[in-house]
């Protein structure tokens, strides 16, 4: 995906500035309230994907939209939009934020729940992870309703099911698979 790498290739850029600067936590911090808004606001997506909405205007929605975020981040939206390249801005956003977990030495876990994560269940979550990694991880929630129950967790290349469907589909597999016929 080309737009997948050259987001790689603007995060690594904007991580060594604000490492540079040493500002990496709030850059982070502003990618992570970028990511968030621009994902939660179908209105701003299009607005921000349109052709016919000039890129100063753009730029100044930005800087008004986000006026808290620290200048390296705000030169990353003038850099984007001289680069016509404004569409990839969420992607650089999420590439930051993973580059700045991995270079802080933080773990994501993917959860996937058929329904969201409540406070105790995520504390769980958190423990289960402990106790398969040794560390703690920053959990990412993934709500599908098909898994019916339990969860799916994911760290790294470690992957645990404890979903009903799973369980389901294992009993289903030994029934299948058993050939005892009982004598009456």
């Amino acid at each position: 995906m080309q737009g997948s790498r050259a987001a790689a290739r603007y995060a690594k850029a904007l991580l060594s500035l604000a490492k540079d600067k040493n500002v990496t936590k709030e850059v982070n911090e502003d990618m992570s309230l970028i990511s968030n808004t621009i994902k939660d606001s179908g209105d701003l997506q299009a607005f921000l994907k349109s052709p016919v909405v000039k890129n100063t205007m753009k730029k100044n929605a930005l800087l008004e939209i986000f006026r808290s975020v620290n200048g390296v981040t705000s030169g990353l939206f003038a850099i984007l939009i001289e680069n016509n390249r404004l569409d990839i801005l969420p992607l650089v956003a999420k590439e930051y934020n993973r580059l700045f977990d991995e270079m802080n030495g933080v773990q994501v876990a993917k959860v996937t729940t058929a329904i969201p994560l409540t406070p105790a269940l995520e504390a769980k979550i958190q423990q289960k992870v402990k106790e398969l990694t040794g560390h703690e991880a920053k959990i990412e929630n993934i709500i599908d309703e098909s898994i019916i129950g339990g969860f799916i967790l994911r760290v790294g290349d470690i992957q645990y099911n404890g979903s009903v469907s799973a369980q389901l589909t294992n009993l289903k597999r030994e029934l299948q698979n058993n050939t005892y016929v009982a004598k009456i």
